[in-house]
């Protein structure tokens, strides 16, 4: 049985993911540090509360997440990690992270915060762009299509 697992901290499609979720008759699973309001009384939704901490919530997913899953993060190093386990993984954009791609987001990922780390005083990257409907609509293509293609597997 799939599960859709959520890395909550600043998810913006949570709400996409719970009318996918409903249509395709899978579970949701909201990972987070603190109590989040989730809808309530729906039994194929559940929050997951962690404990408190850096990457607790990364490392429960991680250590959930398998084959047949699908994990909804923004978090690269929590991705990897992911794919490892055989977990679809996608980003809030819709991008899927995968075995041949995962590679180059990291090493990207990692070139950005040493250049970050390198120069403080400047703004290098220009940081994430601003959520848009169009990441929206192409986040819940994604998910569609990721729940069919485990769907056939």
């Amino acid at each position: 049985m799939t599960t859709i697992y959520v890395d909550a901290d600043a998810c913006p499609v949570k709400d996409e993911v719970y009318r996918v979720a409903e249509r395709h008759g899978v579970d949701v699973v909201v990972v987070a540090n603190s109590w989040l309001n989730v809808p309530r009384g729906l039994e194929w939704l559940r929050l997951q509360v962690v404990a408190e901490g850096l990457d607790k919530a990364d490392d429960w997913i991680a250590e959930t997440a398998g084959p047949g899953d699908v994990v909804i993060t923004a978090d690269v190093p929590l991705a990897a990690r992911c794919v490892k386990t055989g977990a679809l993984v996608l980003s809030p954009t819709g991008r899927e992270f995968s075995a041949a791609s995962i590679g180059a987001d990291l090493a990207t990922r990692n070139l950005m915060t040493d250049l970050r780390a390198a120069n403080p005083t400047e703004r290098v990257g220009g940081g994430p762009r601003p959520f848009a409907q169009k990441d929206r609509s192409a986040f819940l293509q994604a998910l569609h299509g990721a729940l069919e293609k485990l769907k056939r597997a």
